[in-house]
């Protein structure tokens, strides 16, 4: 049976309209759609001040490639969302929930991530710095961040991570991928005083003068880490892997589970 030519036109009216109308739904969770986000953020901008959406939920959205440089996203809820080559310079995400999100290539000098949740999210190949070197006031916040599963990349050379929580954290180098040189980790400089990263993969990760004081490493994969010049002071190598770590220089006071050692 063939329908009339109008008819068939009408009908395909209407499922365009629904696709449209459920196009612009929001995310379910999400309180604002990815358009409002952007116009808020350009709103914001035209007005010479930071976007706010402290508290809102944005859970879900791709928010991809939007320039969030120094708005305030503390308490908001951003699980799940796509913010990869996001720009979060200067942006406050204190408290912020992160779980799942991706990050991939977000820029992130001068962030404040301090007690944000990042379980499981994905912070791979971050933006952190203009030049090769990164300056003092480009150190991101992570102070009494969770960063438990999350899959890094990343350079966080001079970041204050006291109090983190980085367990299971999956941050070995993968050694099929280096054709253009070791890619990998760095706490180079890095505050991490009491951080745990209890059963997290570290392999060939670099804590080079890092302040390490009280930090749990109970049953981590180590293998080939370098803690050259690291503060090791009090730190908890219990059943870890520390095949080729690298301790040359470190302050080794008071450690527990390193066999041989003081």
């Amino acid at each position: 049976m063939k329908l009339h030519r109008n008819a068939c036109k009408d009908l395909c009216g209407i499922f365009l309209g629904a696709a449209l109308a459920v196009a612009a739904v929001p995310v379910a969770g999400a309180e604002l759609t990815r358009d409002a986000v952007a116009g808020a953020l350009a709103e914001a901008r035209g007005a010479g001040h930071p976007a706010d959406f402290t508290g809102r939920s944005l859970a879900g959205l791709d928010l991809r490639s939007l320039d969030f440089s120094g708005a305030d996203l503390s308490d908001a809820d951003l699980s799940d969302t796509d913010l990869r080559r996001a720009k979060l310079a200067g942006t406050k995400l204190v408290g912020a929930t992160l779980a799942r999100a991706r990050l991939n290539l977000a820029w992130i000098m001068a962030a404040d991530f301090t007690r944000a949740d990042l379980t499981e999210a994905v912070l791979e190949t971050l933006v952190v710095s203009e030049s090769m070197e990164v300056r003092p006031d480009e150190a991101t916040k992570f102070v009494g961040a969770t960063l438990a599963g999350a899959r890094v990349t990343a350079r966080f050379h001079l970041a204050d991570m006291r109090g983190a929580d980085l367990s299971r954290l999956k941050a070995s180098a993968d050694m099929r991928n280096q054709s253009m040189g070791l890619i990998r980790t760095e706490f180079t400089g890095a505050t991490l005083t009491g951080a745990n990263f209890s059963e997290a993969e570290l392999g060939r990760v670099d804590f080079k003068f890092a302040k390490l004081q009280g930090a749990d490493f109970t049953a981590a994969d180590l293998t080939h880490a370098d803690f050259a010049g690291a503060d090791l002071t009090g730190a908890d190598f219990t059943g870890a892997i520390t095949t080729g770590t690298v301790f040359d220089s470190a302050v080794l006071t008071g450690v527990k589970g390193l066999a041989g050692r003081p």
